[in-house]
């Protein structure tokens, strides 16, 4: 057993090539952030508030060691003590707007970020919902939720945040730059003596950030789908006892996780530090240079008290300048990765001139189909002909594999046909728009999936504005309304994750029910009783019937005796249909079907 990263590639496959794709991606990607900014732009006007109260935060920031140089060489020194309360509460105030502005920016990009952090989810939800089932085939589940929970968590932080914080850094950075040169240029100089030394360290912090931040986006996908796909195959993996190998496995995953997680954090580590002893050192030479300064009383005592708070806040916004950049590093990582989702395009797309489905009558016509799953893969079909009248009903039978699943996808147009066309009532499904032509299908699945919520409104799933007699009255066309008023709370059972409060014969009438609801003019069936106990059996095999009664109907079968009276019943092997008729005939003139047939019928008596 392995872990299904990708079409014959295990854990150590997936790791090593989202090593390689770490390689060679950009420090600043404009596209990335061009794309992202679009969610941001509803938002612009609390933004714009935010930027404004980052500038009068700003403004404080510089003002506040001004005033107390002015207090110190103005007043205490001369000692002017009502000059020195007036200044005293002008520096009050200075410090409550600081308050006051960073607390107003802080709300106002929080509330924001929440806002555009579902936004962004959203888009890519629907976007998701509207990619082809082939992309869905080839992508882990597990991965595509990282991309969708943790990588637009790290954009959202530099779109919101970041965005803001850098301009207010550069604009403190700045401002102290200009005071400090016009309070005393050679101190200034002294003290900006470090920034070489800084400049050096930040390159060599970059050079290795890079792929260190983008590497450790990857990973964590890797992990998540190791883990969705670990709690899926929970059973299975109980039931052959490979909880040591499983765990095993993922613990490779695990270490290269964390292994790029640590190397990306001893970058940092190593990183901030560094800024914070250049800081100090600063420090050292402002008291060193500054103390002879106003000894030889070339410098007031005021402007260095002034100095060694500038040059503390000089370091503040490096520093974060510095946790920025690596804020920017892990976005432009996950930024690439959710900008790769969003355009990639579903394979099968509405025409630009598609129209609505009229009605359906259900005429169903395959006309030399030929369908591949991928571009460079095997055949599936080959040359497929089928010809299905209104309210008939169509058994595909054969071994696994022939591509009796394929053929039934291809109707509703979950996938597009390489050669060929497919025809409902004598029109291209290409030409009409995907919704409006699967509004008008039932598909009842072998493996019954309900959502969590109540039993109704799984059953209305398919028309949401359904009332309860409505719902009723398909829960009873289904042999399902007598279990459901069993339950302690009827329709109202809250359905648990996984269904796994109800049996596979109660999810599968419950299915039938919601297909019966929406009134569909073809029904898609892969055979709904391959899974259950006799009694069930029956009770689904009446449903079916009921359902199938006046309606088009495509039966994947499993069982052939549950197919004995089919209008045309089609035997599949290696993607072409190699027989086709009634079951008395084929019985007859098939020898593939007949012993088919007869190895089903022995292994059931």
């Amino acid at each position: 057993m392995s872990f299904s990263f990708s079409p014959g590639m295990g854990p150590r496959g997936a790791i090593q090539q989202m090593g390689q794709e770490a390689k060679g991606g950009r420090l600043y990607n404009q596209r990335v952030v061009a794309s992202m900014l679009v969610f941001v732009r509803p938002y612009r006007q609390r933004m714009g508030v935010a930027f404004l109260f980052m500038l009068l935060a700003t403004g404080c920031t510089l003002l506040a060691p001004y005033l107390i140089k002015v207090a110190i060489d103005a007043y205490i020194v001369v000692g002017d003590v009502d000059g020195l309360a007036r200044l005293a509460l002008f520096i009050a105030l200075a410090y409550l707007g600081l308050y006051v502005a960073s607390a107003g920016q802080e709300f106002l990009l929080g509330w924001t970020s929440q806002r555009v952090l579902a936004d962004v989810r959203a888009a890519l939800l629907n976007h998701l919902q509207k990619l082809s089932l082939g992309y869905h085939d080839r992508t882990i589940s597990g991965v595509t939720v990282s991309r969708v929970i943790n990588d637009v968590a790290v954009i959202n932080d530099l779109l919101t945040q970041g965005l803001i914080a850098l301009f207010g850094d550069l604009l403190v950075l700045g401002g102290i730059v200009v005071i400090m040169l016009n309070m005393s240029p050679r101190l200034a100089l002294y003290t900006f003596a470090v920034l070489p030394l800084m400049a050096a360290v930040t390159y060599l912090f970059s050079r290795r950030a890079r792929d260190a931040f983008r590497l450790t986006r990857q990973r964590i996908a890797v992990l998540v789908g190791a883990l969705a796909e670990t709690i899926g195959g929970i059973r299975v993996i109980q039931a052959f006892a490979q909880e040591a190998a499983i765990a095993e496995r993922f613990e490779g995953v695990n270490d290269a996780n964390r292994a790029a997680n640590i190397n990306a954090i001893r970058l940092s580590f190593i990183f901030l530090p560094s800024i914070e002893f250049l800081g100090v050192l600063s420090t050292a030479v402002v008291l060193y240079f500054g103390g002879r300064a106003v000894a030889g009383e070339t410098v007031t005592l005021g402007v260095m008290v002034a100095f060694l708070a500038y040059v503390t806040r000089f370091f503040q916004p490096i520093q974060e300048l510095s946790r920025l950049y690596t804020t920017l590093q892990s976005a432009m990582a996950g930024g690439e990765q959710v900008l790769r989702l969003l355009e990639t395009a579903p394979d099968v797309v509405d025409a630009p001139d598609a129209i609505v489905m009229p009605p359906i009558k259900g005429a169903v016509a395959l006309k030399n189909v030929s369908f591949a799953y991928q571009a460079d893969g095997p055949e599936i079909l080959h040359a497929v002909d089928l010809r299905v009248e209104p309210g008939q009903m169509v058994a595909l039978v054969g071994p696994t594999g022939a591509g009796k699943t394929t053929i039934a996808n291809l109707i509703p147009r979950f996938y597009e046909v390489n050669e060929g066309r497919v025809t409902i009532d004598g029109i291209d499904v290409r030409t009409v728009t995907q919704a409006s032509l699967r509004a008008q299908f039932g598909l009842v699945p072998q493996d019954p999936f309900l959502f969590a919520g109540t039993i109704a409104d799984n059953i209305r799933f398919g028309q949401l504005d359904a009332g309860q007699d409505e719902v009723e009255a398909a829960a009873r066309l289904a042999n399902a309304h007598e279990f459901i008023q069993g339950l302690p709370q009827g329709y109202e059972t809250q359905i648990l994750e996984g269904a796994v409060n109800l049996s596979v014969g109660q999810r599968q009438l419950l299915c039938i029910a919601r297909a019966a609801l929406v009134d569909p003019r073809i029904l898609i069936l892969d055979e709904a009783t391959a899974s259950v106990d006799t009694v069930t059996e029956v009770l689904i095999q009446q449903a079916l019937e009921q359902l199938m009664h006046g309606r088009t109907a495509i039966v994947i079968a499993h069982r052939l005796s549950t197919i004995r009276h089919a209008d045309l019943i089609c035997l599949v092997q290696n993607g072409r249909i190699v027989a086709r008729g009634p079951h008395e005939r084929l019985i007859v003139d098939s020898p593939l079907y007949r012993e088919l047939y007869q190895r089903q019928f022995l292994a059931q008596a």
